[in-house]
């Protein structure tokens, strides 16, 4: 799934309230921090993620835990 597909998803699941963290995803993606899923993921395990992701500060931590989430295989 191309980046841009897989962002437009997360922007729906990421309230307007929490923009920062949705400018967060979209450096950390820009950077290679984070990868796109190997495999899709069902709008439930990203929701599952982004809800993760969401609970606390954007940091290095949680955008790790996030990378984790989309790829296990991230080096993060």
């Amino acid at each position: 799934m191309p980046i841009s597909a897989l962002l437009a998803r997360i922007r729906r699941l990421v309230p307007k309230s929490r923009d920062q963290h949705y400018d967060e995803i979209v450096r950390n993606f820009g950077v290679g921090a984070l990868r796109p899923p190997p495999m899709p993921m069902s709008d439930g395990e990203l929701a599952r993620a982004i809800a993760e992701f969401l609970k606390e500060q954007p940091s290095s931590k949680s955008v790790a835990t996030l990378g984790r989430k989309l790829d296990p295989s991230s080096p993060l």
